[in-house]
């Protein structure tokens, strides 16, 4: 069986979604330090005729130290939800695939979500059901493992009884690979291709929201969110 992993991120980008698909389960680290900088869980790119469009996500950070992912609140204040949603309806207004998916961008950007956990997951869950991925995914919160690095990814499939551990190419520069083998567990790194597909405004613009994909692609993303070379 294999196993991958990843961070809850704010709308991700289709690299995030084909690792996914090429795993057995996939959990979600959702009780792992909150990054103190800039961080694609709050955060990500979508794109309008000035080029990027960020939406950001403001959440409850100071002076409340380290925090897990799971415990980090969104901050309501401010007219932030109003000109997210502006701007995309705005950005994609000529986009085919438009009115199909706006209704959830629009229930995802409104709504009172207390944790940014809880926001991002329903973002991540309406991608996976639209790929129609078929995959079992998992929360690190519900599996008791309190370890860190790659001892964590070690339980993890432990836990899950995964022989194999599924990891971005770039984590070879940091994965203790010894763990891995000393506990009869293959590691495999997979490098995502980027889908190359119409856009909107110009040059295309790579590695953007699967939000991007979906409203322009609509159900050919399906087949476009490649797994790459292993």
């Amino acid at each position: 069986m294999v196993v991958s992993s990843a961070r809850p991120y704010f709308c991700p980008y289709p690299g995030y979604f084909a690792t996914a698909l090429a795993s057995d389960v996939f959990v979600i680290l959702d009780t792992v330090q909150f990054p103190r900088g800039s961080t694609w869980i709050t955060r990500n790119r979508f794109k309008n005729d000035q080029g990027a469009l960020w939406l950001s996500i403001p959440v409850w950070k100071k002076g409340l130290g380290l925090q897990r992912i799971v415990d980090v609140k969104i901050c309501p204040e401010g007219r932030w939800q109003r000109k997210h949603l502006d701007g995309i309806r705005q950005a994609y207004r000529h986009a085919p695939y438009l009115d199909e998916h706006l209704g959830f961008l629009e229930d995802l950007l409104s709504s009172p979500h207390e944790t940014i956990l809880e926001m991002n997951l329903k973002a991540i869950t309406y991608v996976m059901d639209f790929l129609r991925a078929g995959k079992r995914v998992t929360l690190l919160s519900d599996l008791g493992i309190d370890e860190q690095g790659s001892a964590l990814l070690v339980d993890i499939c432990l836990r899950l009884s995964a022989d194999r551990y599924l990891a971005p190419a770039p984590a070879r520069s940091y994965l203790e690979e010894d763990l891995f083998r000393e506990a009869g567990i293959e590691l495999e790194y997979l490098r995502p291709l980027t889908p190359v597909y119409p856009q909107l405004w110009g040059e295309f613009m790579p590695n953007l929201s699967i939000f991007d994909l979906l409203l322009n692609c609509g159900p050919k993303a399906r087949e476009m969110v490649g797994t790459g070379g292993r």
